[in-house]
């Protein structure tokens, strides 16, 4: 099959161009920059050069190819509206250019809009889910003739990442403890970023129209055990600080860090045989990338 993935060069991205490629696929990636493009050339895709922003570009890739798979998302958290805004402009663009094919699409989304498979929260109802509106345009479109499906991502944890996990990593550095919100008990569902592209291969190739898949490893590791961790080892003490003053402490990390995101792959497992077989966030976070890597 030949694939069009956005996000091709994405941290993410990147581990599903590397498993479609392993497992016979051809892909066609996007690139925006010209380092990007030659990274992509490198793993011996194919370039379409373009954004999650031309909209032409997103057309043609997907016009061009057997299935699409969309990892692309803008993280600039100091503009988030206008990030999710882009993203799911995007997704009416590939649905649109898919629609009456049958061609499948795949796209990525987030643990916060349900705890399983078959939570799917109404729009209209949850305006603070603000990721939504995409997944419900990519599931609503198997309608129209796309084999559309959702893989509702974890902490997406590995070698490169620079999210959420190394974002605490930092805070700690700079305050000189290593802090967790509350009790600490509140938890984050995680998955390895080489787990998480199987499973991406596999919705690709049988995901039936509608489907929503998590891609969740660790149910729900304590956010006290990884603040645990990361005090080991960077010998600092760990403490709790209030879940009111999460916000100073971590900054516009404090509401993710206070957040319980905790998930289940149950129904996953079942329907497509997925089985995570990757370390889990605990240990993975023992490795010296993590703590070697710059800011």
């Amino acid at each position: 099959m030949r694939v069009f993935v956005t996000g091709a060069t994405g941290f993410v991205g990147s581990a599903v161009v590397r498993e479609l490629l392993d497992n016979g696929h051809q892909v066609l990636g996007l690139a925006r920059s010209d380092a990007s493009a030659e990274r992509l050339a490198a793993t011996g895709a194919e370039v379409h050069r373009g954004s999650l922003e031309d909209l032409d570009a997103l057309r043609a890739g997907a016009s061009a190819s057997d299935g699409v798979i969309h990892t692309g998302f803008i993280h600039d958290f100091s503009n988030y509206a206008a990030c999710v805004a882009i993203d799911l402009r995007a997704v009416r663009a590939l649905t649109e250019t898919l629609a009456g094919s049958d061609r499948p699409l795949v796209i990525s989304s987030v643990m916060s809009h349900g705890r399983t498979e078959d939570d799917v929260p109404d729009p209209a109802a949850r305006p603070d889910l603000v990721r939504l509106p995409a997944e419900v345009t990519a599931l609503t479109a198997a309608a129209r003739g796309v084999r559309s499906s959702v893989i509702r991502l974890p902490q997406v944890h590995g070698e490169g990442d620079h999210a959420f996990v190394p974002g605490v990593i930092d805070i700690a550095r700079a305050k000189g403890v290593s802090a967790y919100p509350g009790e600490g008990t509140n938890g984050w569902a995680a998955v390895h970023r080489d787990d998480a592209a199987v499973l991406f291969r596999l919705a690709l190739e049988d995901a039936p129209a509608g489907t929503v898949l998590h891609a969740v490893a660790d149910e729900g590791v304590p956010v006290r055990e990884i603040a645990e961790v990361i005090g080991k080892r960077l010998d600092l003490p760990v403490k709790s600080v209030p879940v009111e003053e999460a916000g100073a402490h971590f900054g516009w990390l404090g509401h993710f860090y206070s957040s319980d995101l905790v998930g289940t792959s149950t129904l996953t497992r079942e329907r497509f045989g997925w089985t995570p077989t990757r370390i889990g966030l605990l240990a993975d976070l023992d490795h010296d990338y993590y703590f070697n890597q710059p800011s």
